[in-house]
């Protein structure tokens, strides 16, 4: 394992470099810069903005410099945020969308796998079927729909719970279960089909035949080997979940990273934008480290590689 996780962080250097260097180069090819959409600057006072943060040399030494703050631990400066830095946003704002990502992840998980085992041991039956209509709703309904449908009923007509901002528990009930509500239903999909497939296999018919009950056999053998394709997906899902999804948090006002990205692409942040990417590729990284690393424990038969 000790072999693994070592081989995993030298084939995550070059990978971040890799992806550094397109976003780089593909940030600088939109067009427009981050001032254009300050119209009422003098082209002098652009040309001392674009001398200052090293944006009039040319893009290979813009590079080269960018690399070795990167290198430093210096995620560079926001040219919209005044006085703050890259850091300081990414210090600020990923917290809240970590803790928001990990609650829905968690919530993702233990309603979505449930629901999809229970559908596939009840397949055919009105269990099944309502399992498989609230997963398809879940699928089909944006994030915007689920979240005012939520604010609708706990905040308006409820009044059970505080519908903006990130400041109790009781703030991040509504936030999170919209955030949570597609990847369960995506998962709870994704289970009954793994569920069902391994139903059918050889061994568990021969299980049963030997006395063993139907709820051990589910329980005990049929879930563990279904949960490898799961365990799949929860790489790019949990890195998407703690990255931040900025319906949510505009919808709820939490000052999570989704909108700084978002701003970040629209204000031509190139430093801001540099940090955000980067932060994704390596959360999907580790994610995915995790991933193969969950593989081992549900069938020690089965060889990661680094």
């Amino acid at each position: 394992m000790l072999s693994f996780l070592l081989k995993r962080i030298l084939y995550a250097l070059p990978v971040l470099l890799i992806i550094a260097s397109l976003t780089f180069v593909l940030v600088r090819l939109v067009p427009g810069g981050p001032f254009d959409a300050e119209k009422n600057l003098p082209p002098e006072i652009v040309k001392n903005l674009e001398a200052k943060y090293n944006l009039d040399k040319p893009v290979h030494e813009q590079y080269f410099l960018y690399l070795g703050r990167l290198a430093r631990g210096d995620l560079g400066v926001s040219y919209k945020y005044v006085n703050r830095t890259v850091n300081d946003i990414i210090g600020d704002a990923f917290p809240v969308s970590l803790q928001l990502g990990l609650i829905g992840l968690t919530i993702a998980i233990f309603v979505g796998v449930p629901l999809g085992a229970i559908a596939a041991v009840n397949r055919g039956t009105a269990i099944d079927y309502a399992a498989m209509f609230i997963s398809t709703a879940g699928i089909s309904l944006p994030s915007f729909v689920i979240g005012a449908g939520l604010i609708f009923l706990f905040g308006i007509e409820l009044k059970i719970l505080p519908v903006a901002l990130w400041e109790s528990p009781q703030h991040m009930i509504l936030p999170a279960v919209t955030l949570a509500f597609a990847p369960a239903a995506y998962l709870s999909r994704l289970t009954r089909a793994s569920v069902l497939e391994i139903l059918e296999k050889d061994w568990v018919r021969t299980a049963r035949s030997k006395g063993l009950s139907h709820f051990s056999t589910i329980v005990k053998h049929v879930i563990r080997n279904a949960l490898v394709p799961v365990i799949t997906v929860l790489g790019p899902i949990t890195a998407s979940l703690v990255t931040g999804s900025f319906v949510v948090e505009y919808i709820y006002a939490i000052p999570g990273m989704g909108r700084f990205f978002i701003t970040a692409v629209g204000n031509r942040d190139y430093d801001l934008i540099m940090a955000t990417t980067l932060l994704f590729a390596l959360l999907l990284l580790l994610t995915n480290t995790l991933v193969d690393i969950g593989y081992k424990f549900l069938d020690p038969r089965m060889e990661v590689e680094g």
